[in-house]
């Protein structure tokens, strides 16, 4: 065992035995999300490295504190990448973070998420045990398919020591298209163009503007832009637009921050597609074929929770000063049961991450 595993795993044991609460943390570029953070900080960015990449088999396995850069700069040397476009909010995310957040970037609609592509992890859990998930899945005696649980944790379950991934090429043709539209009609042609074979790879509307990124084969993508239209985005802006919409740099994102600090609050709601423009106050930026709509207001959260609810969907409070109404939206009385005795399994002394994922008990 090495040094900077046996280190964490002496802090775990000593928080067990103090009835301490830690903070796992790899760069803290996600600590806004969720609860608010609480405990001695438990750093993992000691545990770094990339431990095996086999580009031909397409998988990648990472320790927890690795830079999430690292990888991305090992892939892209062999022409692949992770599909799902994790969002680097800051510099020195961490591989293990972005599991625990299970955030994933405007492709998310067209490749899946990241729980998606988490083949296999070593968690370090509350009883100071490392546990390997993966392969020919192991699960646990619940039953449940423990390295996908991981995605979206946000760390209650444990310390990620190691993550294995599953990783695909770089598409071989890429375009952007730009067209007007008003939300409406935005949603609506979404969705006729969701329901045809093409290669829509990410989507984003703002502010009377949709543009639409199409990945593939170069013939298909050629195809795809006849039928659709619209004006051609020049690739190097188009690569800032989507970087900088994943990654919450784009016009619209800074507009929010700097109003989250006057007492607003960016909202992340997800409802299907199908959904008709939502009638809230404040600025909109739909992302993933209108699945995916942020929100940026001062609108009490019952208002946004309410309004996402009766449109089928539901209600996160991605960034704002005031979490008193709760980051995510309340479970189902079944559903929190579960989660709680899923986070007792691994942590019986409730030591990791309190509050950051459902509220205190």
């Amino acid at each position: 065992m090495d040094a900077a595993l046996q280190r964490l795993i002496e802090q775990v044991q000593t928080a067990r035995t103090e009835k301490l609460q830690v903070d796992i943390r790899g760069g803290g570029t996600k600590a806004f999300y969720g609860g608010t953070p609480q405990g001695l900080v438990l750093d993992t960015r000691g545990l770094t490295g990339i431990s095996s990449y086999e580009p031909s088999e397409l998988v990648i396995t990472a320790r927890g504190g690795t830079p999430l850069a690292e990888v991305e700069a090992a892939l892209a040397e062999k022409g692949q990448c992770l599909p799902f476009e994790p969002p680097r909010f800051a510099c020195g995310g961490t591989v293990g973070g972005m599991v625990a957040a299970g955030l994933a970037g405007p492709a998310r609609v067209s490749v899946g998420g990241v729980r998606d592509y988490v083949l296999g992890a070593t968690l370090l859990n509350g009883r100071c045990e490392t546990l390997s998930f993966g392969g020919q899945v192991m699960k646990n005696v619940a039953g449940y398919d423990v390295s996908r649980a991981l995605a979206g944790s946000l760390g209650v379950l444990g310390v990620i020591c190691e993550v294995s991934l599953k990783v695909l090429p770089v598409p071989p043709a890429t375009l952007t298209l730009r067209l007007e539209a008003d939300q409406a009609s935005a949603i609506r042609r979404l969705n006729e163009w969701g329901g045809q074979p093409l290669p829509l790879n990410a989507s984003a509307w703002w502010d009377g503007m949709l543009v639409l990124r199409l990945s593939g084969a170069a013939a298909a993508v050629r195809s795809a832009q006849e039928k659709i239209g619209g004006e051609v985005v020049d690739t190097a802006l188009a690569s800032t637009f989507w970087a900088g919409l994943r990654d919450h740099r784009d016009e619209f994102f800074i507009g929010a921050a700097k109003a989250v600090e006057s007492g607003a609050a960016l909202w992340r709601l997800s409802v299907p597609p199908t959904a008709a423009p939502l009638k809230l106050s404040g600025e909109q930026l739909l992302e993933w074929g209108g699945a995916q709509r942020w929100i940026c207001t001062s609108a009490p959260a019952a208002v946004l929770r309410g309004a996402a609810q009766a449109a089928g969907g539901h209600a996160v409070l991605f960034r704002g000063h005031d979490k008193s109404a709760g980051a995510f939206a309340p479970l189902a009385p079944a559903v929190a049961r579960i989660q709680r005795e899923l986070q007792r399994s691994f942590d019986p002394d409730g030591i990791f991450n309190p509050g950051r994922l459902l509220p205190a008990a």
